[in-house]
């Protein structure tokens, strides 16, 4: 069976979290994004665990995965997927003596590096990998060259390519040659326009938390899926302050500081994964499909500032109801049929499909835009 999963999302326990973010309205969200396996996030969270007890048996035919992200000592951020919260139960009293706030935050701080993080997971029977692993803030390449340095001797089983990035800025790395790639939207509300902005396609045996982590570890990925890269807040080498974007040449020529407001330049996603690719032959990888989160897309059609209008949410209802889930008519319902809810919407669409996009690309934190 083929499924569509998101893999990594916050709690109402996170910081910079909806408070909107409960599992009820996830499980609802993903029936409208048509997302049939999602993270739970933050399940080290003893209240977030006790609050998913009533969903996970029956959650409204969707796959519920237990699954947190942490930061380690070097302030890098790992995704943790586990098949029970009975397992995230063992790693809390596993973390305990490392951080002082695991019943208080939802994405907690250890004082532990990668490889004793891969290693108390591994002890439990999870599964970890790096999260938004290019990005130039709390990431794996933020502060390592290359995997191995941050888990040692310990292995990982995936790694999360993050907004900014398609499958293309991991393919020429050697250490992920045989790593799937997962994409998924780190949510913080359950809204559509949020909640599988990024998703991976799978091919999974059943709808079991195991059946997934055996699919992830058996590289059972069918496509890959999410924003053009250029759309992310870290794609291009830019200032943090003014986000004027500039040449790796020019970076390095005014030492990582802009001249119009000294503020400090961040390297981009594009950039470093450039750095880091060292395969003459790039690893042959599943299609990456990008797509715009349909909201956005009406938005831009009806000329109105937010996804959130009343005559956006209006043109949006239509479309799910007469197709089900927003991932089928981003990828694949017929333009014939999308045009019997609104023409002008469905020419979008299909120039999303074949990438007929202008993008302005983003950098230093501020997100790209696109125009069609």
């Amino acid at each position: 069976m083929q499924k569509n999963i998101d893999l990594h999302l916050h709690s109402c326990f996170s910081m910079a979290t909806s408070p909107d973010m409960l599992p009820e309205n996830i499980l609802a969200g993903c029936r409208i994004k048509g997302i049939h396996v999602i993270g739970s996030g933050d399940a080290l969270h003893p209240e977030w665990r006790r609050m998913w007890e009533p969903f996970v048996d029956n959650a409204y035919g969707i796959t519920v995965v237990p699954q947190t992200e942490v930061e380690d000592s070097s302030r890098v951020h790992h995704v943790i997927l586990a098949e029970t919260f009975d397992q995230f139960a063992e790693l809390q009293e596993l973390f305990t003596p490392s951080c002082t706030h695991l019943a208080t935050s939802g994405r907690p701080h250890l004082h532990m590096n990668g490889e004793e993080i891969a290693s108390a997971v591994h002890e439990v029977g999870g599964v970890i990998g790096p999260a938004h692993a290019f990005t130039p803030w709390t990431s794996l390449f933020a502060a390592y060259a290359a995997p191995s340095e941050c888990y040692g001797e310990e292995s990982f089983e995936f790694c999360e390519l993050g907004l900014s990035a398609d499958s293309t800025y991991g393919a020429g790395i050697a250490e992920f040659a045989d790593v799937p790639f997962l994409t998924n939207s780190d949510a913080h509300s359950p809204t559509p326009v949020k909640l599988g902005r990024e998703f991976t396609r799978m091919e999974i045996s059943g709808d079991t938390p195991k059946a997934v982590l055996a699919a992830i570890c058996n590289n059972a990925v069918v496509l890959n899926a999410g924003f053009f890269p250029e759309e992310g807040k870290y794609n291009r080498t830019a200032c943090t302050r003014c986000y004027t974007q500039f040449s790796l040449a020019e970076a390095n020529t005014l030492h990582w500081k802009c001249p119009h407001d000294k503020g400090r330049i961040k390297l981009g996603v594009r950039e470093r994964a450039e750095k880091l690719s060292t395969l003459t032959e790039p690893t042959v990888r599943p299609p990456y499909v990008k797509m715009i989160p349909l909201g956005e897309v009406i938005a831009r059609v009806l000329a109105v500032s937010s996804p959130n209008t009343k005559k956006c949410a209006a043109m949006y209802c239509r479309f799910i109801e007469a197709f089900d889930n927003e991932i089928a008519v981003l990828l694949e319902v017929p333009f014939a049929d999308l045009c019997s809810v609104s023409p002008e919407v469905a020419e979008a669409v299909v120039k999303m499909r074949e990438g007929r996009v202008t993008l302005i690309p983003g950098g230093g934190g501020k997100y790209g835009s696109f125009e069609f």
